[in-house]
């Protein structure tokens, strides 16, 4: 994983110049839609476990809303692709631990795949919740389609439709698109006890979007209040994503 800077831009350069050369779980995400919205920090803070601070942007937390196809298996195992293959949406926001690393810590995941859950809740300890799932596409309309079976809060639903625009240019996306999508760790806090595993993908190839319908109760369900006017919007076709083992972080002192 790369070393960003605390401050500056260079935090949020698009690429990871650290691959993970022992991956414990391959990747392809899919048809990826990223929906952001600012919030308070101290509203986001409250939900954070001990060791991470919300990571801010012009002085906002960001919480994003993230549906999208996974395909996954684990290295050296033959790919299966009724188990290996299924729809996942995030609610997530953006941390930082006490040495300035910087990465994303999920508030829950929805998958429709059950043997899914239980691999991401064992290895990385990660709120993974069952759910009846359904992407469908027609032209450049995709439509993501959630409802949330166990554990609770049971049936939360989720449905999301989005238009599909261009390519944005390199010069098009600054600062903020990279800081809203280039992560390359994640965090997870089980029994108190802070863990970070680095993550690696190729840059985003991001596309504009425009939401057709919007309809959500996960960012609800996940103890935040409603997210208020129209989200930041990013589509991706797929990359594939290299995810290393999980391991103790330390937290920071005083928090």
């Amino acid at each position: 994983m790369m070393t960003p800077a605390i401050a500056g831009t260079d935090r949020y350069r698009p690429a990871c110049d650290t691959p993970v050369t022992r991956p414990v779980m391959l990747n392809r995400w899919e048809s990826l839609t990223f929906l952001h919205w600012r919030y308070q920090p101290e509203v986001v803070q409250r939900l954070l476990p001990p060791g991470l601070t919300v990571d801010t942007f012009d002085g906002s937390a960001w919480v994003a809303l993230v549906p999208f196809v996974l395909r996954w298996k684990l290295p050296g195992v033959p790919e299966l692709p009724w188990v290996g293959q299924f729809a996942e949406t995030n609610v997530r926001t953006y941390v930082r631990s006490a040495d300035g690393s910087v990465g994303t810590y999920f508030f829950s995941l929805d998958t429709s795949r059950l043997a899914a859950l239980i691999v991401a809740r064992s290895i990385y300890r990660l709120p993974y919740f069952w759910a009846r799932m359904n992407v469908d596409r027609v032209g450049s309309t995709i439509s993501y389609d959630s409802r949330r079976s166990w554990p609770g809060p049971k049936g939360a639903r989720c449905r999301v439709d989005i238009e599909i625009g261009r390519r944005f240019e390199p010069d098009e996306l600054g600062p903020l698109d990279h800081f809203l999508t280039a992560r390359w760790a994640l965090f997870t806090a089980p029994s108190s006890a802070l863990r970070r595993a680095p993550v690696f993908h190729d840059p985003w190839p991001l596309c504009h979007a425009r939401v057709i319908r919007l309809d959500d109760e996960l960012i609800a369900a996940a103890g935040l209040p409603a997210a208020e006017g129209p989200p930041r919007v990013h589509y991706a076709p797929a990359v594939d994503v290299r995810i290393g083992r999980p391991s103790l972080w330390d937290p920071p002192r005083g928090v």
